[in-house]
């Protein structure tokens, strides 16, 4: 599947709202991943599906398909699936993004930095993978050491911990903000 900009994203999410509207519905949608970071800290230009929850959640995704079919986006641009991956202790917070018939929220900063630190997924010729977004975090959050990153995981995965590889990956990086920081 191609990437989906900001503005098609911001379009359909619109669309949404107009047809929650129509069945008398207000529906609630929290945003993770690319799409959090796209819209709540202007980090992508595009990403490839739209992680998020949605209550009431057959409903949503109901009418989540229906604008896939209008707008002519794949089926699985409205990716519900995150849930798998929730931290037992969340964080969100509201996107100051009015849209009518939906209530938005996205995840916090510090929730995404443990979620994205967990995964620490390379890039692959179909997903831009996790380092860019870390990269990101680590950069906005002044992210100093591996123990700063430890602390918010330990905050949203208390049973998690990262694997030495990650570890590794996650101190590269740092490096590589603390150098650019220099110059």
């Amino acid at each position: 599947m191609a990437g989906i900009s900001r503005n098609l994203i911001i379009q359909a999410l619109r669309r949404l709202g107009e047809l929650a509207l129509a069945e008398g519905l207000t529906l609630e949608i929290c945003l993770y991943g690319g799409t959090a970071l796209m819209l709540a800290y202007g980090n992508r230009e595009a990403t490839q599906d739209v992680d998020a929850t949605i209550r009431p959640k057959a409903e949503g995704l109901r009418l989540a398909n229906f604008v896939a079919r209008e707008m002519g986006l794949d089926d699985a641009w409205f990716n519900d699936e995150v849930w798998r991956f929730f931290a037992p202790v969340g964080a969100r917070r509201k996107l100051p993004l009015e849209i009518p018939g939906l209530k938005l929220y996205v995840a916090t900063a510090s929730y995404l930095l443990a979620m994205k630190a967990l995964a620490c997924r390379r890039p692959t010729p179909n997903r831009r993978g996790d380092l860019h977004d870390l990269k990101f975090l680590i950069r906005k959050m002044e992210i100093k050491s591996p123990r700063d990153i430890e602390r918010h995981i330990d905050r949203h995965f208390p049973n998690d911990r990262p694997t030495d590889k990650q570890r590794e990956i996650i101190q590269s990086i740092i490096n590589e903000v603390a150098d650019e920081r220099k110059t």
